[in-house]
């Protein structure tokens, strides 16, 4: 078991009365990501009480806060502690599984969506990986050939860069590598989507932590976890949201006008194999922080 202690603190100022916000960055509460304590703080001085209400998305285990705040500095600050349990399988175990066999719920994972046109991207698809054995190796090297091809480079997209353009430029970021590689699994008939949330063993190189967004392609009946830029841990994504692709789980949706800083973002794991937790760790094993959709029925 993995326990992860982190923290997220944005800070905005606001310009436009009245800013209706939208924030996706608590834990989701997942059969095998559970929540230890967790405390919400938001601060905007001389407002003793925002209107703020939340929800919870059933069916994901996403959850947002919605708020409306004043003209003026407002900071929101969330810190958790989690456990999560990973499901873990060899990888030649796993299956891509015929759409008839599919559950309903995940039909929708292999459609084209805003940021993942996998419609444009059949031909070149089946060139490259039609003639490979299907199954977990086959969507591994979908990664591999999305990492071999995309840079990592900070600043080289922005929020409207889809997968077909993260292709053209050969740059992109985490959200970038993402969209591509669920791009190309649907366009194999693979059901695949985007994930966000926070990751604990990233290289330090690529800079402070930060928010990560990673790839679930789902087998044999589960979600499984791959990291699409190649700059992380599986094991230590903490997971916030997962939807069709970055326009269903942004960490922060803004309705108004606000200068906005720079997010700070931290996060620690416990290391204590006498109570059961490691260090999270490359690992061979195919993971999964998602229920089996057979006992889930």
């Amino acid at each position: 078991m993995v326990r992860l202690r982190f923290s997220v603190q944005l800070g905005y100022e606001i310009t436009e009365w009245p800013c209706d916000f939208i924030f996706n960055i608590q834990a989701a509460r997942t059969r095998c990501q559970t929540i230890v304590d967790e405390h919400l703080v938001i601060n905007q001085p001389g407002v003793a009480q925002l209107p703020t209400a939340m929800h919870t998305d059933v069916a994901h285990g996403n959850r947002f806060i919605r708020l409306r705040a004043n003209a003026g500095p407002l900071t929101v600050r969330y810190d958790a502690t989690v456990d999560i349990l990973h499901h873990a399988v060899a990888p030649e175990k796993l299956q891509e599984m015929p759409i008839p066999q599919l559950p309903p719920e995940v039909l929708p994972y292999l459609y084209p969506s805003r940021y993942c046109e996998s419609d444009k991207l059949n031909v070149l698809a089946m060139r490259e990986f039609g003639k490979l054995p299907p199954g977990y190796d086959r969507v591994l090297a979908i990664q591999r050939w999305v990492q071999a091809r995309i840079g990592f480079t900070s600043g080289a997209s922005n929020p409207n860069t889809s997968a077909v353009d993260s292709l053209s430029s050969s740059a992109g970021v985490c959200r970038d590598f993402s969209h591509l590689m669920i791009a190309l699994c649907r366009a194999m008939s693979i059901p695949a989507r985007f994930a966000t949330g926070i990751d604990y063993g990233a290289d330090p190189a690529l800079g402070p932590t930060d928010f990560h967004a990673y790839v679930e392609v789902f087998l044999s009946n589960r979600w499984y976890l791959f990291d699409a830029s190649g700059v992380a841990i599986p094991m230590g994504f903490v997971r916030f949201g997962t939807g069709r692709d970055a326009a269903d789980v942004p960490f922060a949706t803004i309705f108004g006008g606000l200068t906005s800083f720079v997010p700070v973002v931290s996060i620690e794991a416990v290391n204590d194999p006498a109570n059961g937790f490691e260090v999270p760790r490359h690992r061979t094993e195919a993971l999964s922080t998602d229920g089996n959709y057979l006992s889930m029925s």
